[in-house]
């Protein structure tokens, strides 16, 4: 047993008597060397059971943009809680937060808040479905909406599996799937605006919505091709189809707008998650009042025993107080593009074929001979063994980087965290290249 980690394998083997798998998501079963115990986090620095410090680029998937205990943030929640928890009914807050995002996020002419994206879109769909009398979403491989079954199809599978390009096999996640769920929507890979406009085509009559991630963050951190997104927000104008955004990633760390905002793209509805509160649980859906008019006739339902409970709209609002001061975009995207081409420099004194790409406040790290990597499939060039043995080398150099490759930029990084983290990933590639 690896002394490093002692306690944290300890505490796992006791967590395996009462939790499945010890943990409580599926994700977390993957840490280095296995699942880890963390005792608390500050800032950019998460602290685990063993006493080991770590400078902090997953932010908890995603959640953490202005760093871990933000004074504000935690000030905020606890004088908002001490009036209450939970009313089931409205509070004032709940306002003041619905329109400030009226206010940056340019789609968001009404909006209902829930605990997550997972629940977030499929209200969408509901709403989708409503507007325009069609059944079936068109959806992307890769591209990760949540884990329920009508959407956890093609987000795994070899090429093989995936089968032709122009016409895929969906590929289910994982078993215990509904089999009826596949037949919700059409799978196309990404970023190929020709093959979406000959499916919408021959389709249109039956798809009520198209659903993306603007950016495709949680494979690979693709961008879209020069004219993508446009071309897809045609396309649904001209055959009456619902164009979802998906920015429960993008969406406070692009901009506070969203991607929608920074590509001048404007999504009939759009979910908004991760980084709107500082890891308490909530989302939002947000669209046009032609759309979201049927949540205010009671048309479509949409409810929550738990949505907008006091904590979480209150650190909600101070985490977009916190992102509104001045320049504090900018500087995210000036360390995220400092951090991508110091890794690409480490890359290139090694001689190691490290792919970097992405937009700065997210990137994604892997090991392919390739220039860029524009889908799902792409991915698939990927060296996996060679990208999961850097990320582990990291972290036992104190540098957490999500598993899968991908890095988060906060609020509260520092140009010597960026420095400290090109540093390191330099020393693992010198290690791998004597290998």
């Amino acid at each position: 047993m690896d002394v490093k980690y002692s306690k944290s394998k300890a505490l796992l083997d006791r967590a395996k008597r009462s939790l499945a798998g010890g943990v409580s998501s599926e994700f977390r079963k993957y840490g280095h060397p296995h699942a880890l115990f963390y005792t608390h986090a500050n800032g950019v620095r998460l602290y685990d059971a063993d006493g080991n410090e770590y400078l902090d680029f997953t932010l908890s998937q995603g959640p953490m943009i202005v760093g871990h205990s933000h004074p504000h943030v935690l000030e905020k929640v606890l004088t908002y809680s001490a009036k209450g928890q939970l009313f089931a009914g409205q509070h004032m807050l709940e306002i003041e937060l619905a329109e400030k995002l009226q206010k940056y996020i340019p789609s968001a002419e009404l909006m209902r808040f829930c605990l997550d994206g997972t629940t977030a879109i499929q209200t969408a769909f509901r709403l989708a479905r409503a507007k325009t009398g069609k059944q079936k979403f068109v959806r992307f491989e890769g591209q990760y909406h949540g884990w329920l079954d009508n959407v956890s199809w093609g987000i795994s599978g070899s090429e093989e599996q995936l089968g032709p390009r122009n016409h895929p096999t969906p590929v289910p996640w994982t078993r215990g799937m509904s089999d009826h769920s596949c037949k919700e929507f059409i799978i196309l890979p990404w970023n190929d605006l020709d093959l979406l406009q000959q499916v919408i085509q021959e389709h249109h009559r039956e798809i009520a919505a198209i659903i993306t991630e603007p950016i495709m963050c949680n494979s690979s951190c693709i961008l879209p091709k020069e004219g993508f997104l446009k071309g897809v927000r045609q396309l649904c104008d001209q055959y009456d189809i619902t164009l979802i955004f998906d920015e429960v990633i993008t969406g406070f760390r692009t901009s506070l707008g969203g991607a929608q905002s920074y590509y001048n793209i404007i999504p009939d509805l759009s979910i908004f998650a991760k980084a709107m509160a500082s890891g308490y649980p909530i989302s939002a859906i947000v669209g046009k009042r032609e759309w979201m008019k049927m949540l205010e006739s009671g048309e479509v339902i949409h409810a929550g025993t738990m949505n907008s409970a006091c904590p979480l709209v209150a650190a909600a609002l101070a985490t977009i107080e916190v992102l509104e001061d001045p320049g504090t975009h900018d500087r995210i995207f000036s360390l995220g593009c400092k951090l991508m081409d110091g890794l690409k420099e480490a890359a290139k004194i090694t001689g190691e074929n490290l792919l970097v790409q992405g937009l700065g406040p997210m990137l994604h790290t892997g090991f392919a001979n390739t220039e860029k990597v524009e889908d799902f499939r792409g991915m698939k060039h990927y060296d996996k063994v060679k990208s999961s043995l850097f990320i582990s080398r990291l972290h036992d150099k104190g540098i957490r980087v999500i598993g899968r490759g991908l890095w988060y930029i906060s609020a509260v990084h520092t140009e010597a965290d960026i420095d400290l983290a090109i540093e390191k990933s330099l020393e693992v590639l010198k290690e791998l290249n004597k290998k």
